[in-house]
């Protein structure tokens, strides 16, 4: 009888743990990382961790910045380096940007080939005539953390996966005396003649290479050291210079290094390892990066890939995914899902972790610094994230954004101009875009009190920058109450920027009780009120005299004051202040007529045909989605009283801008910002004015959602009676109680509790 009971026992514990198991979601099965890979989407499908320093991923051709002493527009499709289209590969680098509307990196190209030795990529349109080799979709597939592909011409099969600074590639080789693994240190995205300055390689036994290469491009300066161990030993190996106009050599000249010599040195090098491989055998390489040394990437791939267990790389990758998508569990349909968790996983691969696993990170003074509590990151693309990225970590990623944060105030500590980041990139600025976000960034993440710690010089960070008169025409600015038009042709959209940057500076500075701080960027932030036309409610360049300029055109980009965008679309961009915005544009009602005519004026193809990352999928109306200065415009239809507007409008936007299709975002991810709007919008709310405390409601698409706090806490999300064509808010209740209003604070989500959506038709 005992046993019996026993027995039973064991058998229910079996049951239970099978119902369990069976439940446990998987959130990986829903990201397809093909989306945005054709077109404008500019993503990569490749294998990397949340906020990888590793981004180890196919690129499909080798096209010149320059062509003919000229920009070639076409290199823009491959600024991640993959393209959809595409019907070869080249082979796979170590490093990409996700989204970006320029770029660099592609370091350290990884071939296999089979056959005679070619050290050329060769052309597409022309099989055989050099490395790349032709593939096939249906033999291609991606998830979270690992990448695989059959490459047609060699008959190899490529398995790619990483760690944080480790990449981890398994080659199936067929039977062959002449097989070959190339390293392509030419290689690049966004390639011009002389971007490579200098490559250093040693050969150090049959299995281990180092080195390192120093690049100039949209980083003016920056090396990446490197460690690549191989999981079999090479029979011999070569190399190549490529280098052309190089009239000294040395006496380095007095070795033959073109085979079996060990110290390379070059600026254009590509070497080859030679091996005879068996029927199916598999040839290994675990690849480590590092900005500081080559004894740095070899701590990063002994600390990270000790072992050559392929499998278990995968397996941890996937766990590292499934630990960040979780963060945000949704019900909904299968199509909102895809579109859902692929969005999370494209928020979560930008900014990068920039540093090496003791700590050691190479800083914009050049020294090797060793960070203190917190973990150091780069690829900001503030322009573009501060709107929704950095407010969803603010959320879900509270630590990382704590660590982001404590980043750009570094690398104000370390910048000779003493400026926080525009736009940060290995150790560099490439200064790209305007305004100064990283105040932002910065101020939202005190005024939600997730960061408490050094305000003061957070806010001496974001005052002095901000008090740059030599940047972007901020003396002017500082002046005037606006940048004139021969100052600079963003003379609009920089003013505007600063002043709902200047708001931010302002709120920080009432968090830290500093009054008069507080007034002085209260004030600044009413700048944008300077550049406003009153007699047709359109933002417009303005000359030095004050007076507006001649030749206006609200629908044009070009020599009216705006970056990536027209003054349709900014002289929304008011977020901090959209009341008086609306009494600006005559008032509520004749601001509504506004908004409705900004989503359903057409707009000329002639107004975006030199604009080169964006298309007419990318635009409803005159709204351009596909740029980020508008994209908190659907949901300002609430301060105008209008909400059933705001509704309508931004499930237009999401079904409209973003589909699980390759060619399903409707402009490049920016890092993840397009993804993070989608993100919100999703969930039924958005963060109109980063620095504020508070959300505006939208239309979810979900059924329910389940927000997994770092506090411990959750905070839930029941919607009633939704569906595609169910898409109007009657009523909305937080915690039970009925909400009044479009507001929602981050207080109420950080508490915990829940918000109930009831829909209507």
């Amino acid at each position: 009888m005992k046993n019996r009971s026993i027995l039973l026992i064991i058998l229910f514990l079996n049951f239970s743990l099978g119902i369990c198991q069976s439940q446990v979601q998987s959130f990986s099965q829903y990201v397809n990382p093909f989306i945005g890979t054709q077109k404008m989407g500019h993503t990569f499908p490749g294998a990397t961790v949340p906020f990888g320093m590793v981004q180890l991923s196919p690129d499909t051709d080798t096209i010149q910045y320059f062509q003919n002493g000229k920009y070639n527009a076409d290199v823009y499709k491959y600024c991640a380096g993959y393209q959809y289209d595409d019907k070869t590969i080249v082979g796979f680098s170590h490093t990409h940007f996700s989204g970006t509307g320029h770029s660099d990196l592609g370091d350290f190209l990884i071939m296999p080939t089979v056959g005679k030795l070619k050290l050329n990529p060769g052309v597409a349109s022309v099989p055989g005539s050099g490395y790349r080799s032709r593939f096939q979709h249906a033999n291609e597939s991606a998830n979270p953390g690992y990448y695989q592909v059959f490459l047609d011409d060699p008959k190899v099969k490529v398995e790619l996966t990483a760690t944080e600074r480790v990449g981890f590639h398994q080659y199936t080789f067929p039977k062959s005396d002449s097989s070959h693994i190339i390293l392509d240190l030419v290689h690049g995205i966004y390639n011009y003649p002389d971007k490579n300055i200098w490559t250093v390689v040693r050969v150090e036994n049959d299995t281990l290479i180092t080195g390192y290469r120093q690049t100039h491009g949209w980083a003016r300066t920056r090396t990446v050291y490197f460690v690549m161990v191989l999981s079999k030993p090479m029979s011999s190996y070569g190399c190549s210079d490529f280098s052309k106009g190089e009239s000294y050599k040395g006496f380095w000249r007095k070795f033959d290094q073109k085979e079996n010599f060990p110290d390379l040195a070059g600026k254009d090098l590509k070497l080859y390892f030679n091996f005879k491989t068996t029927t199916n055998e598999k040839i290994k390489i675990k690849f480590a990066i590092s900005a500081v040394s080559i004894e740095g990437a070899m701590t990063n791939l002994q600390t990270e890939i000790p072992h050559f267990n392929f499998e278990k790389i995968v397996k941890e990758a996937e766990i590292k995914w499934e630990k960040e998508l979780s963060k945000i569990s949704i019900q909904a349909t299968e199509e909102i899902k895809i579109n859902f968790y692929t969005a999370m996983y494209h928020s979560f691969i930008a900014p990068t972790i920039f540093m090496d696993v003791n700590g050691e990170y190479h800083g914009l003074d050049y020294q090797t610094h060793q960070t203190k509590n917190f973990k150091n990151y780069t690829t900001f693309s503030l322009w573009d994230t501060y709107r929704a990225l950095h407010p969803l970590f603010n959320l879900i990623q509270i630590k990382r954004n704590n660590d982001m944060v404590q980043s750009m105030l570094t690398h104000y500590d370390q910048s000779a101009v003493h400026m926080l980041p525009i736009w940060s990139h290995y150790a560099n600025d490439n200064w790209c875009m305007s305004g100064y976000h990283s105040v932002s960034v910065i101020s939202d993440a005190y005024v939600k009190g997730t960061l408490t710690s050094n305000i003061q010089s957070a806010l001496n960070a974001c005052v002095n920058t901000a008090r740059k008169r030599n940047y972007e025409g901020i003396g002017d600015y500082m002046k005037l109450g606006f940048i004139p038009a021969q100052s600079s042709n963003v003379s609009v959209s920089n003013t505007l920027e600063y002043a709902y940057d200047d708001w931010c500076i302002a709120q920080l500075a009432k968090k830290a009780g500093n009054d008069s701080v507080y007034m002085e960027f209260t004030q600044r932030s009413r700048n944008y009120l300077n550049v406003f036309d009153t007699k047709d409610g359109f933002a417009k360049a303005k000359s030095s005299d004050d007076k507006f300029v001649n030749d206006f055109d609200a629908l044009s980009t070009n020599h009216q004051g705006f970056i990536e965008g027209n003054s349709w679309n900014y002289s929304f961009f008011v977020p901090h202040d959209p009341e008086n915005l609306i009494q600006v544009m005559g008032g509520k009602k004749k601001f509504t007529t506004r908004l409705d005519s900004l989503f359903s004026t057409y707009l000329p193809d002639r107004y975006f045909a030199e604009t080169e990352d964006i298309t007419r999928e990318g635009i409803i109306g005159t709204y351009v989605h596909g740029n980020e200065p508008a994209h908190h415009v659907a949901y300002l239809y609430n301060y105008a009283d209008q909400p059933q507007k705001t509704q309508a409008m931004v499930r237009l936007i999401m079904s409209n801008q973003y589909k699980p299709t390759v060619d399903g975002l409707g402009g490049n991810d920016d890092c993840g910002q397009m993804s993070a709007w989608y993100v919100f919008s999703a969930l039924g709310f958005y963060p109109v004015c980063p620095g504020s405390d508070s959300y505006q409601l939208g239309s979810p698409v979900i059924t329910n959602a389940i927000f997994n706090l770092e506090s411990g806490k959750t905070f839930k999300i029941e919607v009633e009676n939704q569906s595609e064509t169910i898409k109007f808010v009657r009523a909305v209740y937080l915690n039970g109680k009925l909400l009044s209003g479009t507001t929602l604070h981050h207080s109420d989500i950080m508490n915990g509790g829940e918000l109930k959506f009831v829909m209507s038709n």
